[in-house]
């Protein structure tokens, strides 16, 4: 049973911060944005993405000396090997933009058709009561869908602009966040998280 009334989110993201704090709050749990303890993030060495969301996690708890939070997460599509994976952010290059992003990945899919076009965001979370947490907590979510030829909607980030999920008319920028914090990779990423702690 989860009784911490403090947690380290190895992430400045506000808009995770907001989220985080709002699911945390209903266990009694105040959550810290790392960068707020000047804590900076270490460099993703790890080759999957629940390797990296540990790294990060541990970073975070080892510095603020208490229980950690962290996600890493990013757009897979099997017909480019896995591309662009652990370096969604950064797919175009170091400080690309969500615009140079998507038309490296646009760029990349040219000629593909149908099934080639299937991609998925992953989520992995990882929360460790300690630095040395031997039996971290984790939870990892998936979102499957498709790879569209062109952009469509102005919300969300990232790849949302071309990601239509399966079964959906609406791509992850054209739905309300309320819908897709519900039914995206993190959405369902946390709930398997808040299961596991109550």
């Amino acid at each position: 049973m989860w009784t911490e009334t403090r947690l380290i989110l190895a992430s400045g993201n506000a808009g995770k911060h907001a989220e985080f704090a709002r699911l945390f709050q209903t266990l009694g749990t105040d959550v810290i944005r790392q960068s707020d303890l000047d804590i900076d993030s270490p460099e993703e060495t790890g080759l999957t993405f629940i390797e990296n969301a540990l790294l990060k996690a541990r970073h975070a708890s080892r510095l603020a000396n208490a229980p950690a939070l962290a996600d890493d997460s990013g757009l897979v599509v099997p017909a480019l090997d896995g591309a662009p994976g652990l370096y969604s952010a950064r797919y175009a290059g170091v400080g690309a933009s969500d615009q140079d992003n998507i038309d490296h990945l646009l760029s990349e899919m040219t000629g593909l058709k149908g099934a080639e076009r299937r991609g998925h965001y992953l989520c992995a979370l990882a929360l460790l009561r300690h630095a040395e947490d031997p039996d971290p907590i984790i939870a990892i979510g998936t979102w499957h869908g498709e790879i569209l030829s062109e952009p469509r909607g102005g919300g969300g980030f990232g790849y949302d602009p071309l990601f239509l999920p399966e079964g959906l008319s609406e791509t992850a920028a054209e739905m309300t966040s309320e819908v897709k914090n519900r039914i995206s990779h993190r959405g369902k990423a946390v709930q398997l998280l808040l299961a596991q702690l109550t």
